[in-house]
């Protein structure tokens, strides 16, 4: 049996289906926003009904789009437990759109008074930012391309949907970024500010942004892996459907936001894992740097070990010692914890959710996208300690086990899973390094190639730890570049 309206198995749904009308614009529909934000939804809709039923927009590719409008927008959800499997169905999505096919569509869709919201999950590096400014990449042909009329980039889309909204009306809306970035809705509303500056928006344009359009930060979390033909017979097992496009998960989930919406919400508080709060921003922190940032770390290791998931990866003792090392070391004391939060049991909490074999999370899906994802999580910790004198032995690890991954230098083969990694500046990587004559020339080429902060980059130490540990990753493997980063953990933050 396909999965489909006509055939919605109502004991497996998960709160309640949308209604026909739409109240929410969702860029990026993807895995995660579909096991995260979408499961919210259906769960406030059992709590609270109203027309908040989902309007999905591919960026680019139109495959998952195409999957769902044969089932209706309905589809399951496989979640992967250390105690078992399970199947639930999502009936909250009505209408779909693709942006790169559809671009003049999606921009009336977002101008719609009816669409209170516009929830962004485009990753890290669908924002284009610059690495060294963190403003947009000028020196990106799409931002170049939207500057000059298009509509192609999420934050080109945004901006120009808000120019049409005003033109129309000017209904308030509120823009919500879900990706892993430090203050999502004020790099969002910087990004989308900086645009339209460079459109020659005018004064009342801007005034009306002020008065009318919200970006509340938040912080989101939840392990969403790829969907594979396993994913969807195990569907098929348990549940008698074939869903072309189910999305596998953990049990663990949660979402932290400011509750600054401009024209209304769902009753998202009575979904699992949610909360409104005024300390977003030190959770955050915390997710970004003590998972995101471990996470990372793991994944680098993890592929120059020959290790093919993450669970695999976390339990060989070497990394698991780095990942503690990291953490109590350079990332905790970087932060300042919300309220009441207890980084011990969130640290367990952590070890148990990174060695769920049934998830099986893959390496190289976690190392992807590096270069964006990097960017939001070591440069700040790393300054702390480097303002202090002490090199971060664990955040130089990072980043020599990323280059050795995506950009090796010569000679060296990382093996096939960091080869399987996604590195969209994997092709700038390697002419930024053509020229290198050894390592420590390759590194010092990546580390001064504007990949990275310069405010990071301007510390020697850090730069020069960094290729030491890549040498010694290229001579002697991965084990002895981490017990020799280990060997050097700075004293002052030590666990106990």
């Amino acid at each position: 049996m396909k999965l489909d309206r006509k055939h919605l198995p109502l004991d497996r749904r998960i709160g309640a289906s949308a209604p026909a009308e739409t109240g929410i614009v969702h860029i990026g529909i993807a895995q995660f926003h579909r096991a995260h934000a979408a499961v919210a939804t259906a769960q406030a809709l059992a709590a609270e009904p109203g027309e908040w039923g989902i309007v999905g927009v591919a960026s680019h590719n139109p495959a998952v789009v195409n999957a769902l409008r044969e089932q209706d927008g309905v589809y399951s959800i496989l979640e992967l437990t250390p105690e078992g499997e399970s199947v639930s169905v999502v009936d909250v999505h009505r209408d779909f759109a693709v942006a790169a096919e559809e671009t003049e569509r999606v921009l009336d869709l977002l101008a719609e008074p009816r669409h209170k919201i516009i929830t962004l999950t485009v990753s890290e590096n669908g924002y284009r930012r610059d690495s060294r400014t963190g403003g947009l990449d000028r020196s990106d042909p799409a931002v170049l391309a939207d500057f000059a009329g298009g509509a192609q980039t999420t934050v080109g889309l945004v901006a120009r949907g808000l120019v049409r909204r005003f033109e129309r009306g000017g209904a308030p809306v509120t823009v919500l970024s879900c990706d892993n970035m430090v203050s999502a809705g004020d790099v969002t509303r910087s990004l989308v500010v900086e645009f339209l500056e460079e459109i020659g928006a005018g004064p009342e344009f801007f005034a009306w942004l002020e008065a009318n359009v919200t970006f509340p930060n938040a912080m989101v979390d939840r392990i969403v892996p790829a969907t594979t033909d396993a994913v969807r017979e195990a569907v098929r097992r348990i549940a008698g459907f074939d869903d072309a496009v189910p999305v596998p998960a953990e049990g663990f989930t949660m979402w932290v936001m400011e509750d600054k919406f401009a024209a209304g919400r769902p009753a998202w508080e009575h979904a699992d894992g949610v909360a409104f709060t005024d300390e977003v921003g030190k959770y955050e922190l915390v997710k970004l740097r003590l998972l995101n940032g471990s996470h990372s770390l793991i994944s680098y290791l993890g592929a120059l070990d020959g290790r093919e998931t993450i669970p695999d990866s976390r339990t060989q003792p070497f990394v698991e010692e780095c990942v503690r090392a990291a953490l109590y070391d350079e990332y905790l004391p970087s932060i300042d914890l919300p309220s009441g939060f207890d980084p011990d049991a969130y640290i367990a909490r952590l070890f148990v959710r990174w060695t769920n074999f049934a998830l099986g999370d893959k390496t190289a899906r976690v190392g992807s996208d590096g270069s964006a994802k990097l960017l939001q999580r070591i440069p700040a910790p790393a300054i702390r300690l480097l303002e202090k004198g002490s090199v971060p032995q664990q955040m130089a690890l990072t980043a020599a086990a990323w280059i050795a991954c995506v950009c090796p230098p010569q000679g060296f083969d990382p093996g096939p899973i960091a080869r399987e990694m996604v590195e969209p500046k994997r092709e700038a990587l390697a002419a930024a390094t053509a020229g290198a004559s050894n390592v420590r020339e390759h590194v010092d080429a990546v580390m001064r190639g504007g990949f990275l902060p310069d405010e990071l980059v301007a510390y020697e130490a850090f730069t020069r730890r960094v290729a030491e540990l890549v040498e010694a990753i290229v001579r002697d493997g991965v084990r002895a570049a981490a017990a020799d980063a280990l060997a050097k953990r700075p004293l002052e933050d030590r666990e106990g």
